[in-house]
């Protein structure tokens, strides 16, 4: 598919915009849900993983279906760079991991994996139920 013309020059401010929703709707559910000093930071754990299964939507409609909007060049740099990108956080995830390790080295060393794993499982997730939505199978398979 060929880019549509002048869409280049738009790439990082489309990025940026999508950044400040991903980073705002992380934000407030750190608002939403904070942690005390020493106690597993649920709500990164719940962004990462949440995103990562979005991450995982998203690359299969835009790279398998790839249909209607989901065509132009943007999509991709404003959904999964921006929005998803300044959503999940996983320079928090290591500052936290850091600290929690240092507090409570088991909880630290459940989170620093517990979140590892769930990223992963929600990725694979993601790619499965978008799929069946989609009515495809995976890379090498018959389609439905």
């Amino acid at each position: 598919m060929r880019p549509h013309r002048g869409s280049r020059s738009w790439v990082v401010p489309v990025i940026a915009l999508g950044g400040m929703a991903g980073a705002g709707g992380r934000y407030a559910l750190e608002l939403a849900w904070p942690h005390p000093a020493g106690s597993l930071p649920w709500a990164t754990l719940v962004t990462n993983a949440s995103g990562c299964l979005l991450i995982g939507v998203l690359m299969v409609y835009v790279v398998e279906v790839s249909a209607g909007a989901l065509r132009h060049p943007l999509v991709r740099p404003f959904l999964g760079v921006g929005v998803l990108g300044g959503y999940t956080t996983f320079s928090t995830y290591t500052v936290q991991t850091d600290r929690l390790l240092a507090a409570r080295p088991l909880a630290g060393l459940a989170y620093l994996f517990g979140t590892l794993a769930a990223a992963l499982a929600a990725v694979v997730l993601g790619v499965a139920v978008a799929r069946a939505l989609a009515g495809r199978r995976s890379p090498g398979g018959a389609s439905s």
